[in-house]
């Protein structure tokens, strides 16, 4: 494997020697002007009509720099490339426009990402809404762009894991005046409507709008399962002046779909015991309720013509009123008694943010100067109080024989005549949070040089099912980005993350927080002027500071003590490539290497094994093509795959009462064909060509459990702008 970074990494740097040289991208001053002349947040102009691949962040990363010469590995999925694979929600879709992602079976109205062997933290427009149970996944009917930072992100938070953070950027006006009317049918009963507007309510182009209003409904290839949603997505920004602009927008998102557990197919055996079609949802079970609500505000104010001021909040609101099924019980017959809790979440956040960018010179060093303060506060109840078995043993459900329709024990009817905050109990996660930044990125030899130099103070209070705990910690973060020319770089990044943690040591001691240090170091290459690029990186994660078990019994009751001497190491390599490679030819090709383990902990057998949820090998590409003269002009194909090796579960190699089985490789082969002329784009996307039998799944007590992904379906767009 060592080879094979080195070969890699050799390519590329011969790559950077024989290309065709660029101009400088712009400096950060440009970059604040280009920001006061649109007014905009999230607008960022590009002389490309359609893309795979971005020079710049969002605003909402807070991150002027241009990508090519920010020290850290940061991929951007766009719009376009969402287009193309006709994505709807966050999925396996998803992942595979990205290097060493893989996606955890969970509950499905939720998005569980893995990068680097650890949960990659979900932000929604800079914000952290990350929880134990949700966020909703966003319909990315609603979304701009997607951004992807490998490993920790200073610059973000420092309180969370390590391994990556996901900013979902929802769209916003851009003073155009244009829309786009969307039809898509498919498989399984799938018929969905989207409607995109954007405009300006006055001449003078100071109110701008855009509204995004989305119906969807589908129904499974399992038996008995269904979802229907609604999505509203209004914006509007108020350009107040040249300097200063305000932006209000609103989402709302409405969910009826079938009992969240239904997508779990169980074995005493092994993985992949029972057909794709396998289901224990009973068809009378009630449907569960989801509504979520949020709200951002949004002002920029040139201070200067270097200095630019942001102050954002939002408030998120949900409501989950839901049943989950869960066997209680399995023999090595298959015979099962399937037991339904009721699911009840309500959760609240506020977020408060506000940051400064800008720049100054002292002789010939220039200074670009990040610094701000984060708020947050996060609540939730959850109420699985009540359940009930629908099977008996004398009748139980058997899954290689399952009947339906009338369960022996008949079906659950929960009590929710009290609020959940009073059924709730301790059954709480609640956390809180403020943060003071300072990052300056200091520039030498004409910013051909870039050290940047940061950190971080968070002070973090949680309280868990009824624990409280806290944390105040500083990170640090330093970053070396190095210009070989005008359109490639080498860089260096060490940051660090944090997690407060609740136990007790011995002495009533209380632990202090895990630790996670990022390693990084990387090349990034633009080709063809800018229309793809390429980055390579090698990294190493060490979580320190984990809680163990103490193993010594001696005055320590109900094995209440921990120690903290636990360690593990993520490592790997990953390349990214994205953009136009070839005329009329647009590409997301990556790759990723990740080795991820155990290297210390008190019990010497656990030493060595690797980590859960990642696999060792994986493999993405997708390659769109498009005819742009003569009689096939506007015609367009595409195809697409994904490969993953020696795959890692959930639950990890660790099991009680039935042996470990390893998950099988992972290949999945998508295609489509277009034609788009003016206006008007049909676009028709085949997936799971091979039919294979995909899944992913990890082990629980004395059975298996897995989610099995939908055999070869289709989804036909229609679209026209206007």
């Amino acid at each position: 494997m060592k080879k094979l970074y080195l070969s890699v990494a050799a390519i590329c740097i011969i790559h950077i020697g024989f290309a065709q040289q660029i101009d400088s991208v712009s400096p950060l001053q440009d970059s604040l002007k280009m920001h006061r002349v649109h007014h905009l947040q999230e607008v960022i102009v590009t002389d490309q009509k359609h893309s795979y691949q971005a020079n710049n962040l969002s605003s909402s990363l807070r991150l002027l720099t241009p990508l090519q010469k920010l020290p850290q590995n940061i991929q951007v999925i766009t719009q376009d490339v969402l287009n193309d694979q006709q994505i709807t929600t966050m999925g396996n879709d998803i992942i595979r426009d990205v290097s060493g992602a893989v996606r955890l079976e969970h509950w499905s109205m939720y998005t569980r990402i893995n990068m680097r062997a650890t949960r990659a933290s979900e932000f929604r427009n800079g914000m952290n809404i990350t929880s134990t149970w949700g966020p909703l996944s966003l319909d990315m009917g609603l979304v701009d762009r997607i951004e992807f930072v490998k490993g920790p992100a200073g610059f973000l938070m420092s309180n969370g894991e390590p391994g990556a953070i996901m900013n979902i950027v929802t769209k916003k006006p851009t003073g155009i005046d244009q829309g786009e009317l969307s039809l898509m049918f498919g498989s399984y009963d799938l018929y969905r409507i989207a409607i995109d507007k954007n405009g300006r309510f006055d001449k003078n182009e100071k109110l701008l709008y855009r509204v995004n209003l989305i119906g969807q409904t589908q129904n499974s290839f399992r038996p008995y399962e269904f979802n229907k949603r609604l999505s509203f997505h209004p914006v509007i920004t108020y350009k107040i002046n040249d300097k200063t602009d305000f932006t209000a927008e609103y989402t709302l998102q409405s969910v009826n779909m079938s009992d969240v557990g239904s997508p779990y197919a169980y074995s005493p055996k092994n993985y992949a015991d029972v057909p794709r079609s396998f289901t224990t949802l009973e068809p009378g079970l009630d449907p569960a309720h989801i509504s979520e609500q949020n709200f951002f505000f949004y002002f920029h104010h040139h201070i200067h013509e270097n200095w630019m001021l942001t102050v954002q909040s939002a408030y998120f609101d949900y409501r989950q009123q839901a049943s989950d099924i869960w066997p209680s019980s399995i023999d090595s017959a298959g015979n099962m008694i399937r037991g339904v809790y009721n699911f009840d979440v309500l959760s609240q956040y506020a977020f408060g943010q506000i940051f400064l960018n800008g720049q100054l010179s002292t002789g010939h060093i220039s200074h670009h100067i990040l610094t701000g303060l984060d708020l947050g506060n996060k609540q939730n109840w959850y109420d699985w109080s009540q359940y009930h078995e629908l099977d008996t043993q004398d009748h139980p459900f058997n899954i290689y024989q399952p009947v339906y329709g009338s369960p022996s024990n008949g079906l659950p009817t929960f009590d929710r005549s009290k609020s959940i905050r009073q059924r709730a109990g301790n059954n709480t996660i609640n956390q809180s949070y403020s943060a003071l930044y300072v990052q300056d990125e200091l520039g030498f030899a004409e910013d051909k040089i870039r050290l940047t130099l940061a950190g971080r103070y968070t002070k973090a209070q949680q309280s868990d099912y009824g624990t409280p705990y806290q944390a105040d910690h500083f990170t640090p973060r330093v970053g070396l980005s190095v210009s070989l020319s005008n359109d490639a770089s080498v860089y260096a990044l060490f940051d660090q993350s944090f997690l407060p943690q609740s136990g007790l040591l011995r002495g009533n001691k209380l632990p202090k927080p895990q630790t996670g240090n990022n390693l990084e170091f990387g090349i990034k290459k633009d080709f063809r002027n800018g229309l793809w690029n390429a980055t390579v990186s090698v990294y190493r994660i060490q979580k320190n500071g984990l809680l163990v078990n103490d193993p010594d019994t001696t005055d320590n009751p109900n094995n209440r003590y921990s120690l903290q001497i636990g360690q593990s190491v993520a490592k790997g390599f990953e390349l990214d490539i994205r953009g136009q490679i070839l005329k009329n030819l647009q590409a997301v090709v990556n790759y990723a290497y990740t080795e991820a383990s155990i290297t210390k902990d008190v019990d010497k057998n656990k030493v060595g094994q690797p980590l859960p949820g990642y696999a060792h090998h994986i493999i993405n590409s997708w390659l769109t093509y498009q005819s742009q003269n003569g009689k096939w002009k506007g015609f367009g194909v595409s195809a697409g795959c994904s490969y993953q090796k020696d795959r890692i579960g959930w639950s990890g190699i660790f099991q009680a009462a039935v042996p470990y089985r390893p998950l099988s490789d992972y290949f999945r082969l998508d295609g489509g064909v277009f034609w788009q002329i003016n206006q008007l784009k049909i676009n028709l996307t085949v997936n799971n060509i091979l039919n294979a039998y995909l899944y992913s799944g990890g082990a629980y007590a004395n059975f298996y459990y897995w989610q099995t992904e939908a055999p070869r379906n289709y989804k036909l767009g229609i679209s026209y702008r206007f």
